[in-house]
């Protein structure tokens, strides 16, 4: 069964080489802003930004399971302009922001290797 799974994009650290993020920063706040509103009481607040953590977790756990489970297979993706292309999969880079794939299907022809830039994807399936 074919799956469209949306490419998921997280913002980056304060600094290249950081592991995590700093929820005071005004960076974090801007780019990772929190459902949770300003009104909630401190406890009802940490309550929730915990069960958003949790979900936000979740979520990227089941997204790098799908990397992993790409691995090697055919994979098609649907791009802007209506393009659909085809490839098997390789790899994707640690800020996940290019794919590389094999034998890359084409309109035009057959790209033995190539790099899709993430932004360029709208959706991907495949084959579980």
């Amino acid at each position: 069964m074919k799956t469209p799974v949306s490419v998921l994009r997280l913002p980056r650290g304060p600094d290249p080489n950081s592991r995590g993020f700093d929820p005071n920063s005004a960076r974090f706040l801007a780019l990772c802003p929190t459902t949770v509103s300003a009104s909630s009481a401190a406890d009802a607040h940490g309550v929730a930004l915990r069960d958003e953590q949790r979900a936000r977790s979740l979520l990227r756990e089941r997204f790098l399971r799908s990397l992993l489970a790409m691995c090697g297979r055919p994979v098609r993706f649907s791009m802007y302009e209506k393009v659909q292309v085809e490839a098997k999969f390789g790899a994707s880079d640690i800020d996940v922001l290019n794919f590389q794939v094999s034998d890359l299907q084409t309109p035009i022809g057959v790209q033995k290797e190539a790099l899709l830039r993430c932004p360029d994807i709208i959706t991907y399936n495949f084959e579980i």
